[in-house]
């Protein structure tokens, strides 16, 4: 008996019971749906943290300061007063630093920013004009920090959209006089929306420019003569290609400056493609996990199938008994049943698919509106994976009850009844 036969004689034994097939395929189907819905789950929120923060910039290494330790007790990353501006500058020479396109200094903390009845507390960010390239921001309205201002230590503000939004509404803000903890600042622009959660938000920020931070908001000096200090240095390579070399000029020229002869590093260079890969990995971990907790509804599914399979051994053994009195082999039986099984999980698994498919959907139709990034990805690694999971439950949990219809002697199947 070839396959085509095995698949005829298949579907017409499941369709002498329609209700139970279904019943059984219900398992298969709830299984595939669970995971591709979770896995879609899992892959959307891959793509947004991705998208996050590959937002921020293009080629990006982030340079801040290190730890500091006493009495052998290390302090937390970013504890030592090691960068200064005129580190930034420094990185700055293209001829030192042939594969860096752009270098943005960063100093800042929070503070009360205060419009009217209106009141955020928000991060304050003293920025230089390279920053809204180098982080790759737009302009909304009216225009960004430029050299006059940081040069003349000028009181002016740059806000982001959602604290344009909390102190404003719908009125424009250019032009407006803000106070930022309790100093006066004019209102010079509004950037574009990049969008995040609160936890990675780029909207809910004010610029100002980096001296005005330094030297009027929060204090940056080091003393007379030695430099004012900055929080981070933003540096954006020329291209992706050229990450690592950049790297390389950025370590060289920090520890010259920093007379680092033989220490250690005081200083922390990550680049954007690590934060990248170690985000992509921990939400690799999830989606697995993720599949793995649907997968079980899998295997339960898989036991309806031989439960049911073994039923229908009892019921037809008198059927097999006559095929095997005609002339059908051990293996014709075997492929008889085994046959049944697949079919059952290859139609469960396509009902899956619809299923899965529909539940993301109604999962992003949800989320029309949300200002969050995530939308769920039903990709074809997720299909072939269910769809082959299943055909696998089925081979598997079809080959003990296709065994043993196989080894049923033909003389004991006619007397049954």
């Amino acid at each position: 008996m070839n396959i085509l036969e095995s698949m005829r004689v298949a579907l017409r034994g499941l369709t002498a019971n329609k209700m139970r097939s279904i019943l059984t395929m219900l398992g298969v189907i709830i299984g595939v749906a669970s995971v591709i819905a979770l896995l879609s789950i899992g892959q959307g929120v891959q793509a947004a943290v991705a998208q996050q923060i590959q937002s921020i910039g293009s080629n990006l290494i982030f340079v801040s300061p290190g730890s500091t330790q006493q009495s052998r007790v290390r302090a937390a990353q970013g504890s030592a007063v090691t960068l200064t501006y005129e580190d930034a500058q420094a990185l700055m020479d293209p001829e030192r630093t042939p594969d860096i396109a752009g270098v943005a200094p960063e100093f800042g903390a929070y503070g009360q920013i205060v419009y009217g009845g209106n009141n955020v507390n928000t991060r304050v960010v003293g920025v230089t004009p390279a920053y809204e390239m180098v982080r790759n921001y737009r302009l909304a309205t009216g225009e960004f920090i430029a050299r006059q201002h940081v040069d003349a230590l000028s009181m002016v503000a740059v806000l982001g959209p959602a604290t344009a939004a909390n102190l404003f509404g719908e009125a424009d803000p250019v032009g407006q006089q803000i106070k930022i903890n309790r100093t006066n600042f004019r209102v010079i622009g509004v950037l574009e929306a990049k969008g995040g959660s609160s936890m990675m938000s780029q909207d809910d920020l004010v610029l100002v420019p980096i001296t005005t931070a330094q030297r009027r908001l929060f204090g940056g000096g080091r003393g007379f003569g030695v430099g004012q200090r900055v929080s981070s240095i933003t540096v954006s390579a020329a291209s992706e290609a050229q990450v690592d070399a950049a790297i390389a000029e950025v370590t060289e020229i920090l520890r010259e400056r920093h007379k680092l002869t033989y220490q250690e590093d005081d200083f922390i260079v990550t680049s954007q493609r690590d934060i990248l890969g170690a985000f992509t990995q921990v939400t690799t971990i999830l989606t697995v996990f993720l599949g793995a907790i649907a997968a079980i509804s899998l295997l339960v599914g898989g036991i309806g199938i031989m439960n049911i399979m073994l039923v229908s051994v009892t019921e037809r053994t008198r059927e097999i008994g006559i095929r095997k009195a005609v002339g059908a082999r051990r293996r014709d039986i075997l492929a008889q049943f085994l046959v049944e099984a697949v079919v059952l999980s290859v139609f469960g698994g396509l009902g899956g698919i619809a299923l899965g498919w529909g539940i993301s959907q109604v999962i992003n139709q949800m989320r029309v509106g949300d200002p969050s990034p995530l939308v769920t990805i039903v990709s074809a690694d997720a299909v072939l994976l269910a769809v082959g999971f299943s055909v696998a439950v089925g081979l598997f949990f079809g080959i003990y009850p296709a065994t043993r219809a196989a080894a049923l002697n033909p003389i004991d199947a006619l007397r049954y009844e």
